[in-house]
């Protein structure tokens, strides 16, 4: 019996020590998530560009508003204003916590909302290195996480997290997320495919703060490695509380989304 005993001394310690890394892990996402409750609405104009492997570019002006919703994920409704092919192209997200989010696509030439599949949020947006899942709005509920380290990243200390997807249909096996110690910004995130292979880096840069407490990046660098593509998201002008409600995000916005 003796032997027994001492003999799980050392399972009991590797369980707690796992134990206490995704309990700190947990820790650290709900205070990421508990900075940034309470900002009620934003609108944003931004550029996308998109660069291929050989280094040709295109450029996209949209407009992103966004609804904070008291209790479920985050509302979202990004317009597409340049060139002139993609104008008028409209994309509806309602983020959720522990559901599936709904996501919806207008496009003019057609004068039709396609409704974004659950198993299709792995692919690409609007042809960019961003997928559909990744314009879902930070929730807890999302993932299962991890503290692996902490780790300085250029000028900022930050946790390094492991976050582990919980909708089946993602097109992560994981992600890895350095968040800075003092403000809980994510710097930096890596994203592995299905195979567990390092499929794409985002970095956010440039963060401004608004209303004296909430932090954005006005620069976001999505990198493609097993393609070579990237994606650049950059924020011009952002504004704060300026009363969206509900009714400017449902499906019959998309259609006269201006």
């Amino acid at each position: 019996m003796k032997f027994m005993r001492w003999s799980l001394i050392p399972l009991l310690l590797v369980s707690a020590s796992a134990f206490a890394d995704a309990a700190k892990g947990l820790e650290i996402a709900k205070e990421r998530k508990a900075r940034d409750i309470g900002w009620g609405d934003s609108v944003a104009e931004m550029t996308m560009i998109l660069k291929s492997a050989s280094g040709n570019t295109s450029n996209r002006s949209m407009r992103l508003k966004t609804l904070e919703v008291d209790g479920d994920g985050d509302k979202g409704l990004t317009i597409f204003d340049e060139p002139r092919d993609v104008k008028g192209t409209a994309f509806l997200n309602f983020s959720h916590t522990t559901k599936p989010d709904d996501q919806w696509l207008y496009l003019p030439a057609l004068k039709k909302v396609k409704r974004i599949a659950s198993r299709n949020k792995s692919g690409p947006f609007m042809g960019s290195e961003f997928a559909y899942e990744d314009l879902s709005s930070f929730e807890i509920e999302k993932y299962t996480f991890n503290y692996l380290r902490d780790e300085p990243l250029d000028d900022q200390q930050t946790f390094v997290l492991e976050q582990i997807p919980t909708d089946k249909n993602s097109g992560y096996t994981r992600q890895v997320a350095w968040i800075d110690q003092v403000h809980y910004r994510p710097l930096k995130v890596e994203f592995y495919d299905r195979k567990g292979s390092l499929l794409k880096t985002l970095e956010l840069k440039d963060y401004n703060q608004y209303l004296d407490q909430y932090w954005r990046p006005h620069r976001m660098e999505m990198q493609n490695h097993q393609t070579g593509k990237s994606t650049v998201l950059t924020t011009g002008k952002m504004a704060f509380q300026t009363g969206l409600s509900d009714r400017d995000f449902n499906k019959a916005s998309l259609k006269r989304a201006r």
